[in-house]
């Protein structure tokens, strides 16, 4: 990660001493031949409403996978289930050859699967660091035992995600974009092996969208596997190694970018008949 910078804080990365660096695989040869995350047949029911329905998918490593569909299509329901928010009615999930589908979420972050929201809501009272340390404290593993070096692995990461100059800012202080990238380091800090993003990029002008783009993607070069719900379908289109496409809580398409992005059920259930 030394060679990298995030945008809009390139002169703070510089002055790290320890980049930002995510948990380690103990074993790179078997995390190339299988999924580190995988759904089997996911149904959510809410009484007489199917959230989600047979859902079938996995994620390897250091892909890039995006999901998109019509609002209330069940993107960020599929996203709960996989981060333990919700449980699902029906299917199993497993992640890195663990079934983990009856695991409290709080478990599961700790595992490696991290998570950020649609709905921002900092930590009130406190910096934009110790909103971030407070994630290095709980996250992979047994997290970071002390503060002090909770502070300094949260340092990292809001130097990676470009918000070095924000450190000792109220979290609550912080603007829509900013919140954002705080949402990340926070993720981040958890050392996850398996980063679920929900909405990072909404409401962002283009500049900030493709600063976001460029974290994301050093994010994956340090080996993380990512989840990306997005509307924004310039950025997916770039982003995503796959996309997977939702429509009333049905899969109905996975596949490369450009391959479902013109798939004619696609086109029509997401972008509009006219456009089909």
């Amino acid at each position: 990660m030394n060679a990298h910078s995030a945008p809009g804080g390139e002169a703070d990365l510089r002055r790290d001493d320890a980049p930002f660096r995510p948990a380690k695989t103990t074993n790179p040869m078997a995390e190339a031949a299988s999924p580190i995350l995988e759904a089997r047949g996911l149904t959510r029911r809410f009484a007489g409403l199917v959230a989600v329905h047979d859902v079938s998918f996995s994620l390897t490593s250091r892909e890039i996978l995006g999901f998109i569909g019509p609002n209330g299509a069940g993107k960020t329901t599929l996203i709960n289930l996989l981060s333990g928010t919700l449980e699902p009615s029906e299917g199993e999930i497993w992640f890195e050859g663990r079934r983990i589908d009856r695991m409290a979420a709080f478990r599961r972050a700790r595992l490696g699967i991290g998570r950020t929201f649609q709905i921002m809501q900092p930590f009130p009272g406190l910096s934009v660091l110790d909103n971030v340390a407070v994630g290095a404290l709980f996250g992979h593993g047994k997290g970071q035992a002390r503060l002090e070096r909770a502070r300094e692995s949260a340092r990292e990461c809001l130097h990676f995600v470009g918000l070095g100059k924000h450190i000792d800012h109220r979290a609550e202080d912080l603007g829509g974009p900013d919140r954002k990238r705080l949402e990340l380091a926070k993720a981040l800090a958890m050392q996850p092996r398996v980063l679920l993003c929900d909405e990072v990029m909404a409401g962002l002008n283009l500049v900030e969208i493709d600063e976001v783009i460029d974290i994301i993607r050093k994010v994956r070069d340090t080996g993380i596997s990512i989840i990306v719900i997005e509307h924004v379908i310039k950025a997916i289109r770039t982003l995503s190694d796959r996309i997977m496409v939702l429509h009333h809580g049905e899969k109905i398409a996975d596949g490369a970018p450009d391959s479902v992005l013109t798939d004619s059920r696609v086109v029509e259930a997401y972008l509009g008949k006219k456009r089909a």
